[in-house]
């Protein structure tokens, strides 16, 4: 069957790729991060990050591409993804690194929900990790050269994402350009989604916990409650033997059969006619 077979061979080309396009996620943070972190290097090293950047989106690219042409009904797999779509076209609309960079996201993000041992507690610290790391990034190299400005270091940078992401929001550190307040109402809402997602694991995992209890006790106590009907059936059984034990007579009675009378120490013969 044609549809079957395109199922299995895009399982396949998932399950082969994920772990590459993963080191290349990886690839991308370093080459995203080396010019922000060190204002000082080489220009053909920025042309190499800058080169590296592109080819890891290219990459994700192709991936999609693939993806889409052996998804057996592509129309329902472009309506199912726009996340990932819209990561592929998004760097084309305009050059720019931070748009790069919003892709590259959008798209590990996508094929890290895909793998099947990724649990859902991993994929949220990491997430929270990368929104973090880049999120500090990317408002450093918006903020840095603003005249109005006052995240001027890496280190500066980090506090305000962190207390952006948490929703705590001191304001000794604020975003003075366009971009950079873009960049704040991303990491807010990211922020704000995360932490519900670790609210709403938490609450489950002690929801399940009880449940688990609870059905212990429902299993106790429905044993318990088997075990007093066993002995109360036993109970009656037992009450039934003695009565037909004591209807019956016992040693010592006596009873008259044609005519004669016999007792349980001596015999009495009917007389004579």
């Amino acid at each position: 069957m044609p549809g079957m077979a395109d199922i299995r061979a895009k399982e396949r080309w998932e399950r082969r790729t994920q772990g590459p396009l993963l080191l290349l996620s990886v690839l991308f943070a370093v080459a995203y991060a080396a010019p922000i972190v060190r204002t000082d290097l080489a220009p053909w090293v920025r042309d190499v990050c800058r080169a590296v950047e592109w080819s890891v989106w290219a990459a994700f690219a192709l991936d999609y591409a693939v993806r889409l042409r052996l998804a057996p009904r592509r129309w329902a797999f472009v309506r199912s993804q726009p996340l990932a779509l819209l990561a592929v076209l998004l760097p084309l609309l305009q050059p720019l690194r931070l748009l790069r960079l919003v892709s590259a996201l959008l798209l590990v993000g996508q094929r890290a929900r895909m793998a099947s041992r990724v649990r859902v507690t991993t994929y949220v610290a990491g997430s929270c990790l990368g929104l973090l790391v880049f999120g500090s990034l990317a408002v450093l190299e918006v903020e840095r050269n603003s005249p109005d400005g006052n995240i001027r270091t890496l280190g500066d940078a980090v506090w305000w994402s962190f207390t952006t992401m948490t929703t705590v929001g001191y304001g000794d550190l604020a975003p003075t350009t366009g971009l950079g307040r873009l960049l704040a109402i991303g990491l807010m809402l990211s922020g704000i989604a995360l932490l519900g997602v670790v609210t709403a694991n938490i609450a489950a995992w002690f929801i399940a916990r009880f449940d688990e209890e609870d059905a212990a006790e429902r299993q106790q106590t429905a044993a318990i409650e088997g075990l007093t009907a066993e002995v109360r059936a036993l109970r009656a059984e037992v009450a039934e033997l003695r009565g037909g034990l004591t209807g019956s007579g016992g040693p010592g009675d006596g009873t008259v059969t044609g005519g004669a009378v016999t007792g349980g120490t001596g015999h009495v013969s009917s007389p004579r006619s």
